[in-house]
């Protein structure tokens, strides 16, 4: 049985469930950005099971594998938090921007989302409902030559 990442599912399974979805597995250093008393705490320790190991903040100053980017509607320019996302994550890397559902408070409309991704440099792949009240959204830096 396999399952896919998609916008439309309500199910958030099994914590692990969840961090398989993100793509997050131990080793992996993984930032955490936007944390505020409203993010969904399951899903942090869910994150940090999978990594075996705390998330890092902002004040890191190493390279990092991914991002997890909490963003509210009211948290301001969208490129601009998306830009701070990227400084220290390594190529390749993954920002996953977690946005309360639509008709939640504070919801950010995908138009936005859309419209703020490729100003920061970056392309959407994948959304996925990772919780009861947060989606998340995959985005990525365009590989550059080696």
């Amino acid at each position: 049985m396999s399952s896919t990442a998609g916008g439309g599912s309500t199910q958030t399974g099994p914590a692990n469930d969840v961090a398989d979805r993100l793509g997050l597995s131990q080793g992996m250093v993984v930032q955490e950005l936007g944390w505020d008393s409203d993010t969904d705490d399951e899903l942090r320790v869910a994150v940090e099971d999978a990594i075996d190991a705390d998330m890092v903040d902002g004040d890191y100053g190493n390279v990092v594998d991914a991002v997890l980017l909490w963003w509210r509607e009211e948290d301001g320019d969208l490129v601009d938090g998306l830009v701070d996302a990227l400084t220290d994550l390594v190529g390749g890397g993954s920002i996953w921007l977690l946005t309360p559902k639509v008709g939640r408070p504070n919801s950010v409309d995908a138009s936005v989302v859309a419209e703020a991704a490729p100003i920061a440099g970056l392309s959407q792949t994948t959304t996925a409902t990772v919780s009861k009240d947060w989606a998340a959204t995959r985005l990525v830096a365009p590989k550059t030559p080696a």
